[in-house]
């Protein structure tokens, strides 16, 4: 297939990115440095396009099967996350192609007895005050989603400590916070790069978010 991937250089993208390229898939990196996106592995399926995310045309869409969007924003501007979402809506409103693929927080899973929103402890934590409006915005992204009936979307949620790692063997679930036997709460990039390509290949979720989480 031929991927689009926003967000190839960071550390979602560049993995999805990597993983795509392995499984011989045509990826088209969207990045906005040139120094970036340099870094990325040399192949001949890829190609790389320095521009910004908004500046895509609706033509820039359409001409790929899959759209990724792994888009990472600072804290002061987590609010491009819901921006970019309802962008990509509104530039393909009443199309099945191409796929909109949304790499999501984990503020917005359900954990504990009463289910609440994860983003709720974390808006208690002190520590988490430095970087609480990413989950928020990601959450508000998912409530946008959840709307929209006439795009091919679908969303995905890592555990609550994601960060950059090799592939574990996947446990999925739907809304519920994942924790492994360990009682970790984990996902890595590389395993959010399996989740992501499985999905892209064996379509299983269709206008829902999914989770994923490392099972060890």
């Amino acid at each position: 297939m031929n991927i689009m991937i926003i967000g190839a250089t960071g550390m979602a993208g560049s993995a999805i990115t990597k993983e795509a390229l392995q499984r011989g898939h045509r990826v088209l990196a969207i990045g906005r440095s040139e120094e970036k996106l340099a870094t990325l592995p040399t192949n001949p399926n890829l190609t790389t396009k320095a521009t910004d995310a908004f500046a895509l045309t609706t033509k820039d869409l359409q001409a790929v099967d899959v759209v990724v969007d792994a888009m990472a924003c600072p804290p002061d501007q987590a609010y491009l996350h819901v921006d970019l979402a309802t962008q990509l809506v509104a530039r393909l409103r009443g199309t099945t192609s191409p796929r909109l693929v949304f790499i999501l927080g984990a503020g917005s899973l359900r954990t504990g007895a009463d289910q609440h929103l994860f983003v709720r402890d974390l808006e208690k934590d002190p520590a988490a005050a430095s970087f609480i409006a990413v989950p928020q915005n990601q959450l508000a992204e998912l409530t946008f989603l959840q709307t929209v009936k006439n795009v091919n979307w679908v969303g995905i949620s890592p555990a609550a400590d994601f960060h950059a790692g090799p592939a574990s063997r996947l446990l999925l679930g739907d809304d519920q916070l994942l924790v492994n036997a360990a009682g970790d709460s984990v996902t890595t990039s590389g395993t959010m790069a399996v989740a992501v390509l499985d999905e892209i290949e064996q379509p299983n979720h269709q206008q829902t978010r999914f989770t994923v989480a490392n099972q060890a």
